[in-house]
């Protein structure tokens, strides 16, 4: 199936949440003391999850530019609602998302 360069921005930016989300469920219980207990891995869990913040962003920007919506309204939404702001800013760009050419109708 082929997608737009929007929904592939959309799910780049989908798979940045979900490991960013992850990174954060490791620092809670009943995980955070395998996490803490080593300072490498708490220091690794951190940075995947500022890599994976900063990846869901971006590309979360990158799929508003090309929707032709506003970068900034859909970054404020994101970033000083997140997570549940960033799930919504995907489904409703991703609902908005036009059909590839030569896919079949949603029944």
């Amino acid at each position: 199936m082929h997608e737009t360069p929007a929904q592939r921005a959309l799910t780049a930016s989908t798979a940045a949440l979900v490991v960013a989300v992850a990174c954060v469920a490791m620092f809670l219980p009943p995980l955070v003391d395998h996490t803490v207990r080593s300072v490498l891995r708490t220091v690794l869990i951190g940075l995947a999850l500022t890599a994976g913040l900063v990846l869901h962003w971006a590309y979360l920007a990158i799929a508003a530019h090309r929707l032709g919506r506003s970068v900034a309204g859909w970054l404020a939404l994101s970033v000083l609602l997140w997570p549940v702001g960033s799930a919504a800013a995907l489904m409703v760009l991703g609902g908005s998302c036009p059909e590839p050419e030569g896919a079949l109708p949603a029944a």
